[in-house]
């Protein structure tokens, strides 16, 4: 087994998905409920955004091939989504435009936020879809699907549980230290991104 990758794959997936980060929203997006409706809608969120990445990791590879996109390409696209990603998290820009979303789908849905925003796209997001079809690229074959998808499910798992004690953690961390741990995730991100970016660069030759 791979050890590197793996924990490649986890950091990758856990600082897009960003679990700490979505914690204060599925407490605004669930106030005032009752704790079986929001452990309802947490497990409903994370359920259905696993069967999306879980698409995505599966087919998404040979989507791109019968369009025409090779993975190198592929590559260079997803690291620049992710920088472009990191440099929210860096700025601050990624939790007012997912309070925006939270609050449209106050404003549009009220009542059960699981499917849209919580599974898409805060958590099955553009990010997340374009991690997993990068990593299942990077190990071909069945196995390592199985350690991507693995991995995936780890952390929604997380997400389900900071979900389940959303109140706790937010008191725990509070705004200031939920700022912290997002600026820290965001730099290794940027590092992470970066890399998909020479891989893919390497892969048409252009880097060594």
């Amino acid at each position: 087994m791979d050890t590197a990758f793996l924990i490649t794959a986890f950091v990758t997936l856990f600082v897009i998905i960003d679990p700490i980060g979505m914690t204060p929203l599925f407490v605004a997006l669930t106030q005032g409920m009752n704790s079986a409706r929001r452990r309802s809608i947490a497990l409903r969120a994370c359920i259905t955004a696993a069967f999306i990445l879980i698409a995505f990791a599966a087919f998404g590879e040979a989507v791109l091939g019968f369009i025409g996109i090779s993975m190198p390409a592929f590559r260079i696209a997803g690291g620049m989504l992710l920088f472009l990603t990191a440099l929210d998290m860096l700025f601050e820009r990624r939790g007012q435009r997912r309070k925006g979303q939270a609050d449209a789908a106050e404003e549009d849905e009220g009542d059960d936020p699981s499917i849209f925003p919580l599974a898409i796209p805060l958590i099955a997001g553009p990010g997340s879809i374009a991690s997993v079809i990068l990593l299942a690229g990077q190990r071909p074959g069945i196995e390592g699907l199985a350690l991507v998808i693995g991995v995936m499910l780890c952390v929604v798992a997380m997400v389900l549980v900071l979900f389940l004690f959303a109140g706790i953690l937010e008191r725990a961390l509070g705004r200031v230290g939920i700022n912290v741990v997002t600026r820290l995730l965001g730099m290794l991100l940027a590092a992470l991104a970066v890399q998909f970016v020479l891989d893919g660069l390497r892969g048409f030759g252009l880097a060594a």
